[in-house]
């Protein structure tokens, strides 16, 4: 449930007949939509052909109809359904973005959760991206709070960064990004938390300095699971510019699952655009798409 968004280069002159049946089209588009709540009307369905064709090729599958007769009728989805998933999904995302969220991470959300931990003990901050793409996400708040931390601020934090989307889970991992990519990191930042290749094969490119990467760990995660293997004291969740890919009563049940996994006065941050959908939940708002859970707290 990421969301990279792919150019679809292909076009019906030079495909030619290459396209998928209706048929075939709502066969994808309801197991998609089955599997991970994201809708594919018609509208999207050159994108997904698009998409579909690098996969198709791979397999050495002459047409997009040889392909869905091997996903639907020759019983290949348990071998490929990741791959369709990691084909179709989108995944958008960028180092600091809606920077508005992080302002507020580091002025009023993590000195209002260190304050309510007993005095005397270094508290331990657990932060979960939810939707975490190639990992910029992650590694932005890891960024945050590690300046935080060499400013003075007495405190450990450990983030975690799910996705239904192995490739882009395996991006997060390497942790390695292009050097045009990280412009809206801050110059000092920049200097202490990225290398920068010095070798042609690392051309272009910059990588998180293993410091960073340590504090941030990756898993499999599909929002659409009735439950989460996520530990449920979770001080932190960002689930941003995702719930919008999903009908009403989805977002209601993917929110309200995210929630029983934030400890008492954790905050849940979804998008700027997202800012209205947890208003209907026990949640007190802190600011557009921040939502504080204020159930057990005294």
């Amino acid at each position: 449930m990421s969301q990279a968004l792919l150019r679809v280069t292909e076009t019906p002159a030079r495909t030619g007949q290459d396209r998928l049946s209706d048929a075939d089209f709502s066969r994808i588009a309801t197991l998609i939509g089955g599997h991970v709540g994201i809708k594919l009307p018609p509208a999207k369905r050159l994108m997904v052909e698009g998409r579909l064709r690098k996969r198709m090729r791979s397999l050495n599958c002459a047409s997009l109809t040889d392909y869905c007769r091997y996903l639907f009728h020759e019983n290949g989805l348990e071998n490929e359904l990741v791959h369709v998933i990691d084909a179709v999904t989108t995944n958008k995302t960028d180092f600091f973005r809606e920077n508005e969220h992080f302002v507020l991470l580091r002025q009023k959300l993590i000195p209002s959760l260190t304050a309510r931990r007993p005095a005397g003990a270094k508290p331990r901050l657990k932060l979960w991206s939810a939707a975490s793409s190639n990992g910029a996400e992650a590694y932005t708040i890891a960024m945050v709070l590690a300046d935080m931390v060499e400013r003075g601020d007495d405190f450990q934090f450990a983030i975690l960064g799910t996705d239904i989307s192995t490739e882009m889970l395996a991006a997060g991992r390497q942790a390695t990004y292009p050097s045009e990519m990280i412009a809206p990191v801050p110059l000092d930042m920049q200097e202490r938390y990225l290398m920068r290749g010095r070798t042609t094969s690392w051309h272009g490119e910059v990588r998180i300095v293993p410091e960073l990467r340590r504090l941030v760990r990756f898993q499999r995660l599909n929002l659409m699971e009735e439950t989460y293997p996520v530990d449920r004291d979770v001080d932190v969740i960002f689930l941003r510019n995702v719930l919008i890919y999903f009908d009403k009563p989805t977002q209601e049940a993917v929110v309200s699952r995210l929630v029983g996994h934030l400890r008492p006065g954790g905050f849940l941050i979804l998008g700027h655009s997202e800012s209205m959908i947890g208003t209907n939940l026990q949640l007190k708002q802190w600011a557009p798409g921040v939502f504080e859970n204020t159930s057990g707290l005294r």
